[in-house]
């Protein structure tokens, strides 16, 4: 897709012609008043479409009209979701150039136009034999072309992040993202079991010793002269995630492929940042394993040892992630960097406490919590502050080592993340649970099922924002 800015949208020659009714409104097209207002009563309401042909009296063949609901009730979410929508109402119709001519939006939507646009063309057809092209080729519309030039670059970043997380875990291994790590220019530094092994990341190689596939530590770094700020990204790599010995039923495993989200979002992240270069250094981090059961497997009862020297029961092995995130924070804290940003699909707790539409976030410095969640806000996505609190650790106490990895049911989205704060030292951090928000079972507003591309737009326009 391809999304061209004009003067006029209204007068290019295009398959359809996508114009906005706000409820109680007209729309900018008198063809479109006369006969979805005024003969067929077509009210607006947020999401419903009328379509309609021109028989040849104008440059468009049809105009699709979207409703935008009531005007004060409009944001640019509901503009992303609603132009997601006539998006996929036209590759239905197999348009291939659609223009947009929104009238009465009073704000500047080139970045949630664009968004929405290229969320909805989104199709991962790898696998089928027979691919249907129903993609929209041009897309025109009256906007900010350098806004548009920049959403379409964090699209890409989405698609590419998506599209990792919607592999089979048969693709998507240690190896294969250490591969594609090294793929971006940038200064990459792969580490294997021996090398991991002597830097002292005891749990990280727990979680990877029952699989056949070598765990891989990855660490990308983008940077400049005289960076503003030092920041380091981790993505949680569990590219399969059977549980362990403590193993899933099957009906949990069979998404377990999209264990490697925070992995696959730090990779969008790092694929396309040398084209927008911050002045800002950039650390991408990610411990990349599969916990499978073997003969090999960690064992509940085991004790780990951290890269920091802390001791680990073994409490359950499903609870896997917080273990390679826990060595991964020790290492992002030891290159002298200024914020540590962490994203996982890390508890079911966190699913229970917020659903699918929003990513919770704790973190040990308030205003970087709060800064993540106002880029979030901005940028189109959902994320909601979970407490920190220092009680959420009586769960965790082992008698016999440093703590346990798994600790009280309730609040397991805080437990989990009083754990990793243990593993971080002198540093600004934030962790970010995208167990809800990663994977989509259903389609939701502007999703297909699968995968979101989760925290890629957030995490690189904060960088872009330093």
């Amino acid at each position: 897709m391809e999304i061209k800015v004009v003067e006029n949208a209204a007068s290019v020659e295009a398959d359809i012609l996508v114009v906005n009714q706000f409820e109680g409104g007209k729309t900018s097209v008198d063809l479109a008043n006369k006969y979805a207002i005024e003969e067929d009563n077509f009210k607006g309401k947020f999401g419903e479409t009328y379509l309609l042909p021109t028989y040849g009296n104008a440059p468009y063949r049809k105009v699709l009209v979207i409703g935008f609901g009531k005007k004060e009730d409009f944001c640019p979410d509901k503009l992303r979701e609603a132009v997601a929508k006539s998006i996929k109402k036209c590759s239905q119709m197999e348009a291939k150039k659609v223009a947009f001519a929104f009238d009465g939006v009073d704000f500047d939507y080139s970045e949630q136009l664009t968004l929405g646009a290229f969320i909805a063309d989104y199709k991962f057809d790898k696998y089928k034999s027979e691919k249907k092209d129903k993609h929209i080729a041009e897309v025109f519309v009256q906007a900010d072309a350098e806004k548009i030039k920049k959403a379409e670059k964090i699209a890409t970043a989405m698609a590419f992040a998506r599209n990792l997380s919607n592999e089979p875990a048969q693709f998507a291994t240690p190896s294969e993202l250490a591969n594609i790590a090294q793929d971006f220019g940038l200064d990459t530094t792969i580490y294997n079991k021996e090398e991991c092994e002597k830097m002292g990341m005891g749990a990280f190689l727990a979680v990877g010793q029952g699989s056949i596939n070598e765990p891989k530590f990855i660490h990308m770094k983008y940077t400049c002269d005289n960076p503003k700020k030092r920041i380091a990204i981790i993505g949680k790599g569990i590219c399969f995630d059977s549980g362990g010995l403590d193993i899933k039923p099957a009906s949990s495993m069979i998404t377990m492929k999209d264990d490697m989200s925070g992995a696959a979002c730090i990779l969008g992240v790092m694929s396309i940042i040398r084209e927008f270069n911050p002045q800002v250094e950039v650390h991408g981090l990610i411990a990349a394993c599969e916990n499978m059961p073997s003969g090999k497997a960690y064992k509940p009862g085991d004790i780990v040892t951290a890269m920091n020297g802390k001791t680990i029961e073994i409490d359950n092995t499903d609870a896997e992630g917080r273990l390679t995130l826990a060595d991964a924070l020790c290492y992002a804290c030891e290159l002298k960097v200024d914020e540590v940003i962490d994203l996982a699909t890390l508890t079911g707790a966190c699913v229970v406490a917020l659903g699918t539409h929003a990513s919770g976030i704790m973190g040990n410095d308030e205003e970087l919590v709060h800064n993540l969640i106002d880029t979030a806000k901005r940028h189109g996505e959902k994320f909601w502050e979970l407490p920190l609190w220092d009680e959420y650790f009586d769960s965790l106490k082992s008698e016999i080592a440093d703590m346990k990895n798994s600790g009280a049911r309730w609040g397991g989205a805080s437990v989990a993340g009083v754990f990793l704060k243990k593993f971080v030292k002198d540093v600004k951090w934030a962790h970010i649970d995208i167990a809800g928000t990663a994977y989509l079972e259903k389609p939701q507003k502007e999703f297909i099922s699968g995968a979101t591309g989760a925290g890629v737009r957030t995490i690189l326009n904060y960088i872009l924002e330093q």
